[in-house]
């Protein structure tokens, strides 16, 4: 059985926020309030608006409910990082259901939108990609090493991509 793209793609997102914010746990508390012209906020702030957008995201196919993630310039990293961790059994759970037809259109109360349900699920990835290219911008910025996040990091990490 081939594992779904899409399914493929949120776990490199996810991954991709757990590699970055593993490089920010070490970080003064002084780091993690660095922030630059044009991203969205501070570094601790951008990793829990990331995690809260995906447990909205999630919450649309009734997988992670609410109250969601605080968002703050204070809200933890560890509190984040355990945030991430639901999200990530989220996706999982929610790939392994076969209830979903994601060409299908609902109602959402909560944006006050109707949508194919296949629209959360890519924005979930293009939003964690925008937002974790800003705080490496910060890293960058302010001479902090940044990792490597793209795709071809995670498949080589995962042993889908091997040099020979």
């Amino acid at each position: 059985m081939s594992t779904a793209p899409m399914l493929r793609q949120m776990r490199h997102d996810v991954w991709a926020t757990e590699m970055l914010l593993e490089r920010c746990r070490s970080f003064t508390m002084e780091q993690l309030q660095l922030t630059a012209p044009g991203t969205y906020g501070t570094i601790q702030k951008t990793f829990a608006h990331i995690v809260r957008a995906d447990e909205g995201y999630l919450n649309t196919y009734g997988l992670i409910p609410q109250p969601f993630l605080e968002l703050s310039d204070d809200t933890p990293l560890e509190q984040t990082a355990s945030r991430l961790a639901r999200v990530r059994d989220a996706v999982e759970q929610l790939f392994r259901s076969k209830e979903h037809d994601f060409d299908r259109r609902i109602h959402d109360e909560r944006r006050k939108l109707d949508l194919e349900l296949w629209v959360p699920l890519a924005q979930f990835s293009h939003h964690g990609s925008d937002h974790r290219s800003q705080i490496c911008t910060i890293l960058t910025l302010h001479g902090l090493d940044v990792p490597d996040l793209d795709v071809w990091a995670y498949a080589t990490a995962k042993g889908a991509s091997v040099r020979f």
